[in-house]
């Protein structure tokens, strides 16, 4: 039987994209991510408070290239990859961090003021289809 390692996250940009490109010219992306529950009251008259989780996204290739131009901070996105987990040592120490490696973006909702930087333009839909690299490792100095 074969396995699926399949993530579909829709929240809101915790922070504009940090684009980078590694010798080879390849782009590489990093921003934040935050899905929110909604609090309620139990029976009991007990307050659940709201509950945010933060997700560490990726992005390559032209995916990434795209995001550096569209994707801000507060924007609502539609985020579709697959979970990653990346481990290194630093300071004798190892570390580990799972991240959402994305495979298609769409935005789903603009600010106002994004909504107007591109109102006499029109405005290129997302890549589809990311081009992931198969087994890359990132060396300690690549991680950001």
């Amino acid at each position: 039987m074969s396995s699926v390692n399949k993530v579909i996250l829709i929240g809101n940009v915790g922070n504009d994209p940090e684009v980078r490109y590694l010798d080879r010219g390849i782009a590489i992306a990093n921003f934040n991510l935050a899905t929110s529950e909604r609090g309620y009251t139990m029976q009991n008259g007990t307050q659940v408070p709201d509950k945010t989780e933060w997700h560490s996204i990726v992005l390559w290739r032209n995916l990434a290239e795209w995001a550096e131009k569209y994707v801000r901070k507060s924007m609502k996105l539609y985020v579709e990859g697959k979970l990653q987990t990346r481990t290194w040592e630093k300071d004798g120490q190892i570390r580990r961090k799972t991240e959402v490696v994305a495979e298609n973006i769409q935005i789903l909702y603009r600010p106002d003021e994004y909504r107007n930087m591109n109102a006499n333009r029109e405005v290129e839909q997302p890549v589809a289809e990311a081009e992931v690299p198969e087994n890359l490792t990132l060396e300690e100095n690549d991680i950001f």
